[in-house]
């Protein structure tokens, strides 16, 4: 049997020495992998509440409602755990982007700059709504992103690979966002659209991080509006 269908009394067999009769009987039976996913969940809600910090082995067993000892089991060390968590928020991130390239895919067909504008609104507005209403789920990237930054600044090129990894997909998405609104408008960019997506996203995480700052609604959507015209101000007609 491969190590990923190992049940959970097979890890408390390994972790204890006891039988498998001996796990709590209000703990689900699951796979390694299938416990390993509900342990990075219960991490990332326990780091949502209170913070990287308060991420421990201590507080991740009391809330799967198991065994210190098969935490440990899971995850050698917490940073293995925050690259896991790192590579959750990834994907997370990933389906954000998926959902804001439907909206754009809905809306009616416009050309011209003033279409590619309105289109850009649309997919702004559409990621804004996501970072609204979970603003603590995008603190969290910006603290896990940081942490990880330190982890490599010590020598962790796993933690490092997974924040660079983070960036270079959200670099992908937005230039597949622009390459979409220019195609539907029928608008060419005038310069690199890889280029426009970096320098984009890079404004756009500055707004992120000012609205978890001071929570100004109104400025954020003359922000936002002002980013969607310099956005369709860098194509011409084809």
């Amino acid at each position: 049997m491969t190590s990923t269908m190992m049940t959970d009394a097979m890890m408390a067999d390994a972790v204890t020495g006891q039988s498998a009769g001996s796990a709590p009987a209000s703990s689900p039976r699951l796979t390694a992998d299938e416990r390993r996913r509900q342990l990075i969940e219960c991490a990332l809600d326990i780091a949502e509440r209170g913070g990287v910090a308060a991420v421990t082995v201590r507080a991740i067993a009391r809330e799967a409602g198991i065994s210190l000892g098969m935490v440990h089991y899971c995850f050698s060390s917490k940073e293995a755990l925050l690259t896991e968590m790192a590579e959750r928020l990834v994907l997370e991130l990933s389906t954000a982007s998926q959902m804001v390239l439907a909206a754009v895919g809905e809306a009616p067909q416009e050309h011209g700059r003033a279409g590619l504008r309105d289109l850009v609104r649309i997919g702004l507005d559409a990621m804004w709504s996501i970072v609204a209403a979970n603003p603590n789920r995008r603190l969290l990237t910006y603290e896990i992103a940081t942490h990880a930054l330190r982890l490599r600044a010590v020598g962790s090129a796993a933690a490092g690979a997974v924040v660079g990894e983070q960036y270079r997909m959200m670099d992908s998405e937005v230039t597949a966002f622009l390459g979409e609104c220019a195609s539907r408008t029928g608008m060419v960019w005038a310069e690199p659209v890889e280029r426009i997506a970096h320098r984009s996203l890079s404004i756009i995480d500055g707004l992120v991080l000012r609205w978890l700052v001071d929570r100004d609604h109104e400025a954020i959507a003359v922000e936002l509006g002002e980013v969607a015209n310099a956005i369709a101000a860098k194509a011409v007609e084809s």
